[in-house]
């Protein structure tokens, strides 16, 4: 069958946490990732799903919320839609270390490619999360503005990826411990004794525990020390904050960002329910462009 072609498309998952506006504006085809909470399963940045306040009030009333992947058959259904209409596909995927996502996506890709020869569908794993693989998304839509073909983009978010810097603190580390992130006997006694754990993602794409400090208003200033020590020569037009549920520490670390780095524009945005699964309400995470992630 003779498929005329149109260009190609962005694509990527809800776990990017942007904005629903965001994805309309520049035409990015969403594929959204499912969570169970008090029993009923919704699909974020669907239709039904929970706002971002009603899921933080029910977890903070003792829900503990499940999440799974994105199925092969569900990305595989999203791309050929797009393929049928004769276009090519780039898709950003959620970190491979945090979810079999990257995974599905690329045996859908890989399916779709062999059932209409021609198309070409490239799935890039970000190594991202939040609003940091919000961030690798918007520097792709940039580069797409700019001309960049399918192939060539996909390249240059090869090349730059571990350049989008992720730094970030929760308020609870109950929810890490159910993630697998620190132990039990960590949880109990940081939680009595008001520690706060400082947290990065690594070059694998895997969340790292760097640090930890005693009390809220120190762990959020270190993020902002954090990216002082990363940040190098990079020229940052917007920094992304992202958090779970609390909007006035987003702010207080905006704050800090524009005053330190002259950085004027910031997007604040909501950790959704996917993410906010495993970090809970009180998470607070900066994303930025700089020289390295290492440690």
């Amino acid at each position: 069958m003779s498929i005329e072609k149109k260009g190609f498309v962005l694509s990527t998952e809800a776990t990017c946490d942007m904005a629903p506006e965001y994805y309309l504006q520049n035409q990015i085809n969403l594929l959204g990732m499912t969570y169970t909470i008090n029993g009923k399963e919704y699909e974020e940045a669907s239709e039904g799903s929970l706002s971002s306040e009603e899921f933080y009030r029910q977890v903070r009333a003792g829900a503990m919320p499940k999440t799974a992947q994105v199925p092969v058959d569900r990305a595989a259904q999203s791309f050929e839609k797009l393929v049928q209409e004769g276009y090519d596909i780039l898709h950003i995927s959620f970190s491979s270390a945090l979810s079999g996502t990257y995974q599905a996506c690329t045996i859908a890709a890989n399916d779709l490619m062999e059932k209409y020869p021609g198309s070409v569908i490239r799935v890039v794993d970000s190594l991202c999360a939040s609003m940091g693989q919000g961030l690798l998304l918007n520097y792709a839509v940039g580069l797409k503005k700019q001309g960049l073909s399918l192939y060539e983009l996909a390249d240059r978010l090869e090349a730059d990826k571990l350049h989008f810097c992720h730094n970030f603190t929760v308020d609870d580390l109950n929810h890490l411990h159910r993630g697998g992130r620190v132990s039990k006997l960590t949880a109990v006694l940081g939680t009595a004794l008001g520690i706060k754990p400082l947290l990065h993602v690594d070059n694998e794409g895997r969340l790292i525990n760097v640090s930890k400090t005693r009390g809220r208003k120190q762990s959020l200033e270190w993020l902002v020390d954090r990216m002082a020590e990363r940040i190098g020569g990079y020229q940052n037009d917007v920094v992304y904050i992202s958090h779970g549920d609390c909007l006035e520490d987003a702010k207080y670390v905006a704050e800090l960002v524009k005053k330190r780095f002259g950085i004027k524009k910031i997007v604040i945005g909501n950790i959704g329910p996917v993410i906010g699964s495993h970090s809970g309400p009180g998470t607070v995470a900066l994303f930025f462009m700089g020289e390295t992630r290492d440690i």
